[in-house]
């Protein structure tokens, strides 16, 4: 991550000057206002530049590049890390970017600053970065009136951003890079931070009767995980649980997906990592709840010992599965790790995320993750979270008829409905509220909801927020929910 200098205007103006054409001074501008100085005023007007949230403008000049970054009205935290974002685009190509935020309050500066860093995330593990003609600044300064008051809401906002670009790290690794083991050992890092980490495989997974985790990743090389990251908090109060989807590389199985786009499924981990990355931000910002991650980490391959539709599996519950569709996979490792974390913690609350289903996308698109859940106050406490970090939910139902569909003549249940639910069946059918009502199976009377976050665990094309590629969405808004709902012993 881009560490960020603190320093006052003066300062920060300073040593804008200092660097001459390598560096980008990024100025706020509220929607309507025009900037203080007359010439940039002036350029604003010609150039129709409005400052709403997101909108920049880059202006030339003799002490290097300004940049007009639009706050909108500027009341909320989200309009001005849109601006800083947007800043921080244009500032590419540049060794140093220098944000003013004289005037703004302590949350509203580590909004911009944040907002700046997001965008300015880049993975650069697998190539050259320095023949990158575009690359973000790699150093950036915060300038404001008094740095002392910026620093804690800064040191706040840093915990989350932290979170959210290990989420995005993670996503962003390749199949052959990240598999349910090397994924774990990435995780037993997170040591450093003040988390517990347990990683469970091999006979003791099968000691535990996860059935349905070891079918989905028994054909591959590297055998499936389940990882416990506690954050043990301060409060005396049963933890709130994040579970995720962890397939860290997803062919479909017997049930193989078409080869278009299959690239694509090295991200299907991304449940897995936005969990992994809220319980680092927790850590990080010592939150006083406690929290518990239980992360299901496979990978759907084909292989001699891959499992089969037609498969019967007995899960952690007791439960058995009739397997219709090798490509509903996420279903199955949340069913055994979803059971696990209800009744070995039995959480104050139980979120689960996965990039689960394609008909999400057909009824949300990329805009929206679909929240569905069993306790109405807890989707209401996500939904708020989600629109407080512009990481918007919608809810979805259950209905009977989601469930009806789920009887199996030979098991407890089916995995999904006859008509299929994988790469195309899904998308012809509400799969995404019939894999909603096989998870609720499995989570027995606990307080449930489970983000289906297919089609906005990556951004499609470039924003304010981030470049095109992995989003870490989910990190923000579960950090989010925790700090509101959570961090009082009520």
């Amino acid at each position: 991550m881009v560490k960020l200098l603190l320093k006052r205007s003066a300062e920060a103006l300073r040593r804008h000057k200092a660097r001459g054409a390598e560096s980008a001074l990024i100025l706020p501008v509220f929607d309507g206002d025009a900037p203080d100085d007359p010439a940039l005023a002036a350029a604003a007007k010609a150039a129709r530049f409005t400052g709403r949230a997101g909108e920049a403008l880059c202006l030339p000049g003799a002490d290097g590049l300004t940049i007009l970054a639009g706050i909108g009205a500027g009341r909320t935290v989200q309009d001005w890390e849109a601006g800083g974002g947007a800043g921080m685009a244009e500032a590419a190509g540049r060794a140093q970017a220098v944000l003013l935020a004289e005037g703004a309050t302590a949350r509203q500066a580590a909004g911009f600053a944040a907002g700046a860093l997001l965008n300015a995330w880049r993975f650069t593990a697998l190539r050259d970065a320095r023949k990158d003609k575009d690359a973000p600044p790699a150093r950036v300064i915060l300038g404001v009136t008094t740095p002392g008051k910026v620093e804690h809401a800064w040191k706040r906002a840093e915990a989350t951003l932290r979170g959210v670009l290990l989420a995005r790290d993670l996503v962003a690794e390749p199949g052959n890079r990240l598999n349910p083991a090397s994924f774990a050992e990435r995780l037993r890092a997170l040591r450093d931070f003040g988390l517990k980490v347990e990683v469970v495989a091999g006979k003791r997974l099968a000691a535990l009767g996860m059935g349905a985790l070891r079918a989905v990743g028994g054909g591959a090389e590297h055998g499936p995980r389940l990882v416990v990251l506690r954050w043990p908090g301060k409060l005396m109060a049963a933890p709130v649980a994040f579970v995720g989807k962890g397939v860290c590389f997803d062919t479909g199985g017997i049930s193989i997906k078409p080869a278009a786009g299959m690239e694509e499924m090295r991200g299907d981990m991304a449940g897995a990592a936005a969990a992994a990355g809220a319980m680092l931000a927790l850590a990080l910002r010592r939150s006083p709840a406690p929290a518990v991650a239980v992360l299901a980490l496979a990978e759907n391959a084909i292989g001699a010992a891959s499992y089969r539709p037609g498969d019967i599996l007995r899960t952690h519950s007791g439960k058995t599965i009739e397997v219709l569709d090798t490509d509903a996979e996420g279903r199955l490792i949340l069913a055994d790790a979803l059971a696990y974390t209800a009744a070995r913690f039995k959480p104050r609350a139980m979120i689960d995320l996965a990039t689960l289903t394609g008909s999400i996308i057909t009824a949300l698109g990329h805009h929206r993750a679909g929240v569905f859940g069993n306790d109405e106050a807890l989707t209401a406490a996500l939904m708020a979270a989600g629109e407080a970090v512009a990481e918007p939910l919608w809810p979805m139902p259950i209905d009977d008829e989601h469930r009806e569909v789920l009887k199996s003549d030979i098991a407890d249940l089916r995995q999904c409905a006859l008509a299929g639910s994988g790469a195309w069946g899904g998308r012809f059918l509400s799969d995404a509220c019939h894999a909603a009502a096989f998870l609720r199976e499995f989570v027995e009377d606990t307080s449930w909801a489970h983000l289906d976050i297919a089609g906005v665990e990556a951004r499609e094309e470039a924003a304010p927020l981030g470049p095109k590629g992995p989003s870490g969405f989910g990190v923000r808004l579960l950090d989010r929910l925790v700090a509101m709902r959570f961090e009082r012993d009520t």
